[in-house]
């Protein structure tokens, strides 16, 4: 489901203005004058927004999860930003960022890199909460317990402390981090 393998359309829809109402400022034209994606702003920068209909969002949900669930992090991480990438609504593009960032974070724990993995779960976190408190029901429509993977994300933050107080006297501690990374459904 990586953004090539969309249909066409779905890469050449039209473009909608940007949160704040305001049209985007940075608008791509395509052959016959229309405009794809552009950018939104989230939080207090600009995103990119390459619009998929909702079906699509959710088959790329879909996928990145199963990714996730048998450990391939980085192909989460890649399978999850047309989703993120394809809608204008803030709270549906907080989850997907914030399930982006912990796919990313795990992505750091593999390679050994534990200030990675710490960065990223904080980011994780902090676009989870975002989601909850833009719009509570975003997390159920999809399957996911908000406050719970929340919770599971702050247990990982202290094991990453932990670890790495840990890593002189137990090499394998990022990688027992790995397998320890918390179920999102």
């Amino acid at each position: 489901m990586r953004r090539d393998h969309l249909p066409a359309e779905s890469r050449a829809s039209e473009s909608r203005p940007a949160a704040d109402g305001h049209p985007t400022a940075e608008n791509r034209r395509v052959g016959g004058g229309r405009q794809v994606g552009g950018t939104i702003v989230q939080g207090d920068r600009r995103k990119a927004y390459r619009p998929i209909p909702p079906d699509m969002r959710r088959a790329a949900l879909e996928v990145g999860l199963q990714a996730y669930a048998r450990g391939d992090f980085f192909e989460a991480h890649d399978l999850l930003e047309p989703a993120w990438m394809g809608t204008s609504d803030l709270a549906e593009r907080a989850l997907y960022q914030g399930l982006i960032k912990l796919a990313a974070g795990y992505v750091h724990a593999v390679r050994g890199n534990p200030i990675g993995l710490a960065r990223n779960l904080q980011g994780a976190k902090r676009h989870l909460e975002s989601s909850l408190e833009l719009d509570p029901g975003w997390g159920p429509r999809v399957g996911i317990d908000l406050d719970r993977l929340v919770s599971e994300v702050d247990v990982r933050l202290e094991s990453v402390r932990v670890a790495v107080a840990n890593m002189a006297t137990n090499p394998r501690a990022m990688l027992e981090l790995v397998d320890a990374a918390p179920r999102i459904r």
